[in-house]
């Protein structure tokens, strides 16, 4: 996956330098302009949007993250992406706290690939409209010549030069498929954040270290996890003296944070 930073998702904020401390649902975030091949570390801006953090999905043929509104004190950044085709035909289709598996049968995956095909052969650009508003998206193509695209806009109502765009991610984003059945992962991708939600908080009781998780996710075993939450839904965790917000994002097989 191409590289991609905070400013391909808000262009306003491209005079925004690497030191900016930027208030994500009452709690201060860094934005890290910490690059990978592959991806970077998207830290999202305010409450108003989520994004699932951009990390490396070994063998993702499509990527679809809904950048959608979040609830008072849920955590964009763990929620995991919206959905995912691997190139076997295995997919994973994500929600607020976890995703979904399945397969699709060989002639499902041929008509899935058809309509990336078609896609394709739009004049498609890095950040495209496929409507009116502010609502945004990002998807991610590999097949190919890979494509990364910010697509902003309801694509409900889209351009007619868009269309067959704007129907491909949204059925993405509403995929259902018979075999989709609950994904437990083998691993997560801790997050903390020195601060407090309101409310109590409850005792850490892992043994994974919470100040090694502060500048960046840690991969951590969901074996023993027990039931803190996961996904976008955080944790409010007392140490010591200290407060902090933990996230558990689900992380896909061979994904890394």
């Amino acid at each position: 996956m191409p590289e991609r930073s905070l400013q391909a998702y808000y262009p306003e904020l491209a005079r925004i330098g690497a030191e900016t401390r930027i208030e994500v649902g009452g709690i201060l975030w860094h934005e890290l302009l910490v690059m990978r091949r592959a991806a970077a570390v998207l830290m999202a801006v305010s409450g108003l949007f989520a994004g699932a953090a951009a990390a490396e999905i070994p063998s993702a043929a499509v990527i679809l993250e809904v950048l959608v509104p979040t609830l008072p004190g849920q955590v964009a950044l763990a929620a995991p992406p919206r959905f995912v085709l691997m190139e076997d035909g295995t997919l994973y289709v994500g929600g607020t706290r976890g995703l979904m598996v399945g397969k699709l049968e060989p002639s499902e995956l041929k008509d899935l690939e058809r309509r990336v095909a078609d896609v394709r052969k739009l004049p498609l650009t890095g950040v495209m409209t496929v409507g009116p508003g502010k609502e945004r998206r990002h998807l991610f193509l590999k097949k190919g010549r890979p494509l990364d695209m910010v697509l902003s806009g309801d694509p409900a109502d889209p351009p007619a030069r868009v269309r067959a765009l704007a129907a491909l991610v949204t059925d993405l984003a509403r995929f259902q498929h018979p075999s989709l059945r609950p994904y437990e992962p083998a691993s997560f991708a801790m997050s903390a954040k020195e601060s407090a939600l309101s409310g109590g908080c409850r005792p850490w009781t892992l043994p994974e270290s919470l100040a090694e998780s502060v500048f960046a996710p840690r991969i951590v075993p969901a074996k023993g996890h027990g039931d803190w939450p996961t996904g976008a839904v955080p944790a409010s965790v007392c140490l010591d003296d200290k407060r902090y917000v933990v996230t558990f994002r689900p992380l896909l097989p061979g994904e890394r944070p």
